[in-house]
């Protein structure tokens, strides 16, 4: 029986991000996602893995990382040490091999999740790397002379702050979406779900503040959706109350990050 997301509990996403990601389910591609960093990337897949009830693999990518690391690691080094010693195992080269991610979600007895973390960190021909094993998704083992095929297509998502442009090779093989960053009403139901009992007048300032703060065009580094949740708790846990916030702009050290930023931030928000 064919899954639909509707989101979770922890996760609220808008109407096109929905159809998004069910379409990439059913067409079984790639769903590959941008936005801004803080606007639950990288919670989409988590989301994705608790309301499907499915296991959920993370590939965080590195600027080292190559595609080779998630598909499998053959350890020379540790085979060498043993046939040193005399180990017997050493003619068993399936011992020195260690699936990665991509690995381990191909061999899986259940269809899972699979999230690729940031893949526009890695080098620009990492993603060509991928192509053929997230179209056939199959990979083989020199090795040992094994192709592991998945018994489950994994229910892929792939994250990227677009601090590189991916290739058009690799673009055509998935699915695009980008998070718009939330408006006011969907950023209430976001927050709402983290603190379901705050009070209204406690959100309708701290909304105020930090919408203004994103809308002044001198600060550099707009503070996000996940440290508008943290500066929340802050607010909270500070029993501040919300008439003193336009004036004191308690806890700010939690939105704005740059100094620069601070100061304009101190002037322009009174």
């Amino acid at each position: 029986m064919e899954q639909n997301f509707s989101g979770s509990i922890d996760y609220v996403a808008s109407e096109e991000l929905l159809q998004s990601v069910n379409v990439a389910m059913a067409l079984e591609k790639p769903l590959l996602i941008k936005g801004e960093p803080g606007t639950g990337k990288t919670m989409l897949a988590k989301a994705i893995s608790q309301a499907l009830h499915k296991k959920l693999y993370i590939w965080n990518v590195k600027s080292t990382t190559k595609a080779q690391d998630g598909l499998y690691v053959y350890d020379t080094i540790q085979r060498l040490y043993d046939g040193q010693f005399g180990d017997t195992k050493v003619d068993e080269i399936q011992q020195y091999i260690k699936l990665g991610k991509l690995g381990e979600a191909f061999s899986s007895e259940e269809q899972v999740v699979l999230l690729i973390d940031e893949i526009d960190k890695a080098d620009l021909e990492f993603p060509n790397d991928l192509l053929w094993e997230l179209d056939q998704m199959e990979f083989y083992i020199h090795e040992i002379k094994e192709t592991i095929k998945a018994k489950f297509r994994p229910i892929v998502i792939i994250t990227s702050n677009g601090e590189k442009e991916l290739p058009d090779a690799f673009l055509r093989r998935c699915i695009f979406h980008y998070i718009e960053f939330p408006d006011g009403d969907l950023m209430e139901e976001i927050v709402k779900t983290h603190f379901p009992k705050l009070e209204e007048n406690l959100l309708t300032a701290a909304k105020a503040v930090f919408y203004e703060i994103r809308s002044l065009r001198e600060v550099r580094k707009k503070p996000s959706t996940s440290e508008f949740i943290d500066w929340i708790q802050a607010l909270l846990k500070g029993g501040i109350n919300p008439q003193d916030l336009r004036g004191e702009l308690p806890f700010l050290g939690v939105l704005i990050k740059k100094d620069e930023d601070m100061q304009i931030v101190k002037t322009k928000i009174v």
